[in-house]
């Protein structure tokens, strides 16, 4: 027989997938192979999501599909759901192991003892307990560690991008958020920890990296001596050879006029900000906690435009919030409607145990929370294909991706965050490529290969 087999099911926020990447390597350091796709595992990772009722749904509905179709698989579910209700989830039939966040780093080191814990750590005593399903409980309260562990290995022969974790945690606490205390508070990876995996990285051939965290504008905030997130970037930007470097989402008063400088002028900055709006009402952002108001957050993407007219610029958006009124609506949408947006992540309001806005009233009812939730996504529709049309006729850099939609055609990401698909590019995934845009797809624009501003090509190695 051969070395057990594993596979990893990852759901939730970037900073997630690469939590699952660390996870995988783990896995593989102790022996452990990775199953084809397709193919029934002895060991099944389950990589949770919680911030929203629907993110808990999808969890157990994939750990019962998973043991229902592979019952002899060890269970193992880890994650923000599994920190913060590892009770509910181990009395799930079929589930063998839940390990917190707080216990994350020693997932592999678990699921190797025979695949399933074979006692319980004796610094573990908070949460730990046998419960009646069965299942061993690893979750603490106390995070064990205020540094991140290294990442970089996280690469894999499907990706042609890689995801860095450079932050975790948070520090702040919005009322409707349940983050900080799942994944503790705001920690950052060293600036030279951050240079190696970089390195790391390149050296496996990925032209685009894109840092990622759950607090990513508070990078550095916790480090002795201090650092800030505009550093970093210009740190990383000297390295070589990073063709593209992308930032995930930050918070509007960390959207610094540095970052913006850096994005406008670097030749290495991919084209993108994603900056969370969550409400164009000043009043509902006051419940919410949220450090800023509508004025000034629309302010702020305004000179973004003036400064990168190419740049993509996305936002979260939360409907239903408790209080929200017609009105609060309403001002949210004008705001969307005003504004340079070019994409929206819209989601409703989900009620979290344990956060300051589960106790708010009055409820927003479903029906008209899904009716704005429309409302929105229409709108955001709109200005994502006003922004593609705007693209036609012009030039992009893109990194071509690892399947098209045809055998003629290459799928690709543009520096400013558009689906491309390119006519007659090459085969091979990886390559930077400078486009000239020439109509629009159902979700992106089509475009066709002017010119490759590198010639080398690499395949990142599994």
């Amino acid at each position: 027989m051969g070395n057990p087999t594993f596979s990893v099911l990852n759901f939730g926020c970037r900073a997630s997938q690469s939590d699952g990447a660390a996870l995988e390597q783990a896995l593989l350091r102790r022996n452990l192979e990775k199953s084809r796709k397709g193919e029934a595992s002895d060991v099944v990772v389950i990589n949770t999501c919680t911030v929203t009722r629907t993110a808990d749904a999808q969890a157990r509905q994939a750990i019962r599909r998973i043991h229902r179709q592979n019952p002899g698989a060890s269970i193992v579910v880890t994650g923000c759901y599994a920190q913060r209700a590892p009770e509910e989830i181990a009395r799930m039939e079929g589930v063998s192991c839940v390990v917190g966040n707080s216990h994350k780093q020693q997932l592999a080191t678990l699921v190797t003892e025979k695949h399933l814990p074979a006692r319980v750590p004796a610094d573990c005593a908070e949460a730990e307990a046998r419960l009646p399903g069965g299942a061993e409980v690893y979750c603490s309260s106390i995070f064990e560690s205020r540094e991140l562990r290294s990442i970089a290995d996280m690469s894999g022969g499907d990706r042609t991008r890689a995801f860095l974790k450079v932050q975790d945690g948070c520090s702040y606490r919005c009322s409707y958020c349940v983050i900080p205390f799942v994944r503790g508070d705001s920690r950052s990876l060293p600036l030279k920890e951050v240079l190696r995996q970089t390195r790391h990285l390149m050296n496996q051939g990925y032209k685009e990296i894109v840092l990622t965290g759950i607090h990513l504008g508070g990078y550095g905030r916790d480090l002795h001596p201090g650092a800030r997130l505009a550093g970093l970037i210009r740190r990383l930007l000297q390295e070589e050879p990073l063709k593209r470097l992308r930032l995930s989402s930050i918070e509007p008063l960390e959207v610094t006029d540095e970052i913006i400088e850096l994005v406008a002028t670097s030749p290495g900055m991919a084209k993108h900000f994603h900056v969370p709006l969550q409400s164009g009402s000043s009043r509902i952002l006051g419940l919410m906690r949220r450090p800023y108001r509508a004025a000034r957050y629309l302010d702020l993407l305004r000179k973004i435009r003036r400064r990168v007219p190419e740049a993509a610029i996305g936002a979260d958006v939360m409907v239903g919030f408790p209080g929200e009124t017609e009105e609060d609506h309403t001002l949210t949408r004008d705001l969307i409607r005003n504004s340079p947006l070019t994409y929206l992540h819209v989601f409703p309001f989900s009620r979290r145990p344990g956060t300051a806005a589960a106790r708010l009233e009055p409820e927003v009812p479903q029906s008209v929370a899904a009716s704005r939730s429309l409302e929105l996504r229409t709108l955001g529709e709109l200005k994502n294909r006003r922004f593609r049309e705007s693209q036609v006729g012009r030039d992009l850099p893109v990194i071509t991706l690892q399947d098209g939609p045809s055998q003629t055609t290459r799928r690709a990401l543009s520096s400013n965050f558009l689906q491309v698909e390119v006519a007659g590019a090459e085969s091979r995934p990886n390559r930077l490529l400078q486009v000239r845009v020439t109509g629009l797809t159902p979700k992106g624009v089509a475009a066709f290969a002017s010119a490759a501003p590198e010639g080398g090509t690499f395949s990142p190695r599994g």
